[in-house]
């Protein structure tokens, strides 16, 4: 009996080395990128302090609701209510082909990831921003620049962050920065 296992562990050893040793090598068969080129294009840029444009930080009620908006929503397609004056739901880009196409404006929904003042749904894995003009404005323990800073390219002073990478990568332009900074420190009190 266990001459008759041992013939058939061989035989099922040999059946698999020959298996192995004719196999079809499938590599030339398909295209194979070059994978470092494409980890180099998406790569991020190192991380960018930036400057906050004069009068970036503004009281009025047009760039806090803008930046409100951005903050509470993902994207145009699943954008909840009439965007406020000087937003829009849907990009329009000329594709390859020269068409016009429209595309979701991209939002933050930094919701997903702090709580503020009247957020539905809001995420806990940043930190609370509720009360941020108080606590940290008001005390002048940050100032206006600082908050620009974190939602333009927090990396400057944590590199292992979590947070969108906006100006730098363009996400957001300079102006929807200061509008969601706007919403941040705005007084909310109603």
């Amino acid at each position: 009996m266990q001459r008759k296992i041992k013939v058939i562990t061989t035989a099922v050893m040999l059946s698999a080395v020959a298996s192995f040793v004719n196999a079809a090598d499938l590599t030339k068969a398909y295209e194979m990128p070059d994978a470092s080129k494409m980890i180099e294009k998406d790569a991020l840029a190192k991380p960018t302090k930036y400057t906050m444009p004069k009068g970036c930080i503004s009281t009025d009620a047009e760039l806090i609701a803008r930046g409100e908006y951005i903050f509470h929503n993902l994207n145009g397609k699943k954008a909840k209510k009439t965007p406020p004056k000087g937003l829009v739901k849907f990009i329009e880009k000329k594709g390859k082909d020269g068409k016009v196409k429209k595309k979701p404006k991209q939002y933050g929904n930094c919701v997903a990831c702090h709580n503020i003042e009247g957020a539905k749904g809001a995420g806990n894995i940043g930190p609370d921003l509720t009360g941020y003009k108080a606590m940290f404005i008001d005390t002048k323990t940050r100032d206006n620049q600082f908050v620009f800073q974190k939602i333009a390219d927090a990396r400057i002073d944590n590199p292992k962050t979590h947070m969108t990478i906006n100006l730098t990568t363009k996400l957001f332009n300079e102006r929807e920065i200061c509008d969601i900074a706007s919403y941040i420190v705005a007084d909310k009190k109603k």
